[in-house]
């Protein structure tokens, strides 16, 4: 039986039909893997950030963590919907609602809802967590980072009116 040279045996063909799988597969898998683009916060090369950056989870509420571009950053999900910065400015007092979650304070700022900015009060350097709440669960994103947030140490603790002291003569005074 006379064989056609142009006809490769069966288990070359396997052999392409493999090789031609992995590196398709790999191209794929490479865009997938894109780094998050981020900008890296004012006092992101503070040393504490270090310390949380490399505590922080695998998972976030269930969101696989992701590379970034940025120092002392990190993100979960594709597309991202929890994305941490270290070292962005310490917040002043402010009116806004003030959360405590496994001993971290938050600021929580709703002012782009459904998108949630979470950020640390009374630590230094401060952490940002921004959530896409369509997507996960606020609460459920701060308990997963508290124990990489607590790497920083608390100066400080959300208060209340409910914590102040007023004056007891009935003399008050303007700031």
């Amino acid at each position: 039986m006379m064989s056609d040279p142009f006809l490769l045996p069966h288990s070359v063909c396997r052999r392409f039909a493999l090789i031609g799988a992995v590196l398709v597969g790999s191209a794929l898998l490479a865009g997938c893997a894109s780094a998050v683009p981020m900008t890296p916060a004012k006092d992101a090369t503070n040393v504490s950030c270090a310390d949380v950056i490399v505590h922080l989870p695998a998972t976030v509420a269930d969101q696989t963590s992701r590379e970034t571009n940025a120092q002392a950053t990190g993100a979960w999900g594709n597309p991202a919907a929890v994305l941490l910065r270290c070292g962005v400015t310490v917040p002043a007092p402010t009116t806004l609602p003030c959360l405590n979650i496994n001993g971290i304070d938050w600021i929580e700022d709703d002012a782009d809802a459904p998108t949630y900015r979470y950020t640390t009060y009374g630590r230094d350097p401060a952490i940002e967590i921004v959530i896409d709440s369509e997507v996960v669960s606020g609460s459920t994103a701060l308990v997963d980072v508290a124990n990489a947030v607590g790497y920083v140490p608390a100066t400080g603790a959300c208060v209340g009116a409910e914590d102040l002291q007023l004056p007891t003569d009935g003399a008050t005074t303007a700031p």
